[in-house]
């Protein structure tokens, strides 16, 4: 029988594991999420041509982005945390993708109507930048991380865990969008589920997403994943909850 000492000793190395890009690698087969009921890939493909000027705000390292096969001399990005940004600059810059560093403020840093779409997944947005880098009749497309996502195992692990975005949904995504004048073409907003059927999973995870686990490491919150993993022992897994909407705009006409 594994005493606590030893789980301990085990669950402090899952916090040390390496991150970069938006890579889960390290996880792949030990967690589970609910598939979505829409295919964001496919969404943006539905309206993007490769004549088109290219958008994407948050690349992380540019893992997505890459899979649409976007002709690099009509792709820009933006990102925002300093790793990502100097592997953006090894490995995408030099294929002659566009480079934009943003900040807390959520600035673009490009020109007025630059972009025919911009895209968005899991990264925030000020929507009257948005609005002012996209061409007129542009499309943006976004999906967001809800601010319920991950309550569940947030407040087990987080004492007086209190969410951060908790206003973040698709009701009051969609005011703004209107109040800034764009078409809502299509929406929708989901609750799926989240599995982690071990520990290092959780803790490589909970270390990761720190705004969802303020302060978290396995030092101070021991008793907490004590608690976990006897719901991983008892179930086989631990349930988290996800939170996940999706919009797609169209700009009007500027005046």
């Amino acid at each position: 029988m594994t005493n606590n000492n030893e789980l301990k000793k085990e669950w402090l190395k899952y916090e040390k594991l390496n991150f970069e890009g938006w890579d889960f690698s390290h996880i792949k087969y030990s967690w589970e999420n609910e598939a979505l009921p829409w295919n964001y890939a496919k969404i943006i493909k539905n309206y993007l041509s490769k004549d088109l000027q290219l958008l994407d705000m948050g690349t992380g390292g540019g893992e997505f982005l890459l899979t649409l096969n976007h002709p690099y001399e009509k792709t820009s990005v933006t990102e925002g945390w300093k790793p990502n940004i100097e592997l953006i600059k090894s490995k995408l810059v030099p294929l002659g993708i566009k480079l934009a560093p943003i900040g807390d403020d959520d600035i673009i840093d490009y020109s007025d109507n630059s972009f025919d779409m911009i895209i968005n997944r899991h990264e925030s947005f000020n929507i009257e930048e948005v609005k002012r880098v996209l061409k007129p009749n542009g499309v943006f497309i976004t999906q967001q991380v809800g601010g319920e996502n991950g309550n569940r195992l947030s407040k087990i692990l987080i004492p007086n865990f209190q969410p951060k975005y908790e206003t973040h949904n698709l009701m009051n995504t969609l005011h703004d969008l209107k109040e800034n004048d764009l078409d809502i073409m299509f929406a929708e907003e989901v609750f799926p589920y989240q599995k982690f059927f071990n520990m290092k999973a959780l803790i490589y995870y909970a270390k990761v997403i720190k705004w969802e686990f303020p302060g978290f490491s396995v030092e101070n919150h021991y008793i907490q994943l004590l608690t976990v993993y006897n719901e991983l022992k008892k179930n086989g897994y631990v349930l988290n909850n996800e939170h996940r909407f999706i919009v797609v705009a169209s700009s009007k006409q500027k005046t």
